[in-house]
Parts: structure tokens; C-alpha cells; sequence
């Protein structure tokens, strides 16, 4: 079995806490229907169906312009913020 490291790329991310300001750089994606909002909780439109973003979840723009919810212990694990 071969072994692989995940590339240096950076993405852009946001906590979901609740609040329009965490949802604000989704304001395109909230208006076309990618991504709905709901009792707390985002829908993400993905290539694997809809997932659900609850609060505390970060919110990611992929490498090819596609949203996706992540688990903050995840996003920690696999993430640093670029300075």
C-alpha cells in the first residue's frame, strides 16, 4: 500500500455559529438555492447529496469552488490558519 500527504493548498473557511455575519461570504450560495438555512442549521448542496452544517461546523470552499460542512475536531486535525 502506498502512503500519500495531502497537498499544501489554502482554502477559505468559516465557523458557523448562527449568526448573518457567519453566513455572510455565503450570500450568493443562500440566494441561488445551493445552500439553505434553516433552524440553525445550513443544507449544503453537495457532490454526495445534501449535508448539514449545525453550529460550531466550519463551512469550506473547496480547491474547485464547491461547499462542504467539516466537524471542528476535523477541521482542527487538518487545517492552520494562514497568517
Amino acid at each position: 500500500m502506498n502512503k500519500y500527504r495531502k497537498k499544501h493548498v489554502v482554502i477559505e473557511a468559516c465557523q458557523f455559529d448562527g449568526t448573518d455575519e457567519s453566513v455572510e461570504w455565503l450570500l450568493p450560495q443562500l440566494k441561488s438555492g445551493e445552500i439553505g438555512r434553516s433552524c440553525n442549521k445550513l443544507h449544503i448542496s453537495t457532490l454526495e447529496g445534501v449535508m448539514q452544517a449545525n453550529i460550531g461546523d466550519y463551512v469550506i470552499k473547496g480547491v474547485n469552488g464547491e461547499f462542504y460542512p467539516c466537524k471542528p475536531d476535523i477541521f482542527e486535525k487538518t487545517y492552520e490558519k494562514v497568517k
